[in-house]
C-alpha cells in the first residue's frame, strides 16, 4: 500500500552537513521525496509535535532504563527528555520532509535504524552516520543526537505531515 511518511532531519545531521547523504539512503529504498524544506522550527510547532502525552513520555523513560541507566521514575525521566528534545530541535535548522512510496513508514524506519545509533544495524542510516549514544546523552542530560525523526504509524504520520506542511 502506498504510504506518505514524515521524516525530519534534525539539528545535528543539518551540522554535519549529511542532508543529501540522509535523502539518498531513502531514495535508494525507493522512497521518493514528495515535499521537503529547510526550516528553523518554532517552540509552539516543536510542543505540538512532541506532546506531553503520558504514554509517549513513559516510553521514552523506559527506553532509557533499557540502556542502562538509572531511572527512579520513567514518567518523569520522559517528561525531563521531552523537554530537552524539545530545545534541541529548536537549536538549530531541521530538514522536514514527507516520502511517499509503498508501505512507506515501516520502510522509512527500517532505513533510518534504530533510536541509539550505537546498537542501530550497518546499513541504516543511523548505523552507518550516527556518533551518539542513549547511555552517553542520559549521562549528559540531554537528548540523543541521532540525525532523524521518522514517524512511526500511519495516525502519526498524518498528524505530523500537517503539523510541518500546513496547507
Amino acid at each position: 500500500m502506498t504510504q506518505q511518511t514524515l521524516i525530519i532531519i534534525k539539528p545535528d545531521g543539518v551540522e554535519r552537513n549529511l542532508i543529501g547523504k540522509i535523502i539518498s539512503y531513502y531514495e535508494e529504498a525507493g522512497l521518493k521525496v514528495i515535499k521537503l524544506k529547510m526550516m528553523q522550527a518554532e517552540r509552539d510547532l516543536i510542543m505540538k509535535h512532541y506532546e506531553e502525552n503520558e504514554d509517549y513520555m513513559k516510553a521514552i523513560g523506559q527506553k532509557s532504563l533499557d540502556a542502562g541507566n538509572k531511572v527512579d521514575d520513567i514518567l518523569e525521566y520522559g517528561r525531563m527528555i521531552v523537554q530537552s528534545l524539545r530545545d534541541y530541535m529548536t537549536s538549530g535548522p531541521v530538514v522536514p520532509m514527507v516520502l511517499e512510496g509503498e508501505d512507506a513508514i515501516p520502510l522509512a524506519r527500517k532505513v533510518t535504524g534504530f533510536t541509539d545509533p550505537t546498537q542501530a544495524d550497518k546499513g541504516t542510516i543511523r548505523g552507518d552516520l550516527g556518533n551518539d549514544s542513549i547511555a552517553k546523552a542520559n549521562g549528559e542530560g540531554r537528548p540523543t543526537k541521532n540525525l532523524i525523526h521518522a514517524s512511526g504509524t500511519p495516525d502519526e504520520a498524518a498528524k505530523e505531515i500537517s503539523l510541518w506542511f500546513t496547507e
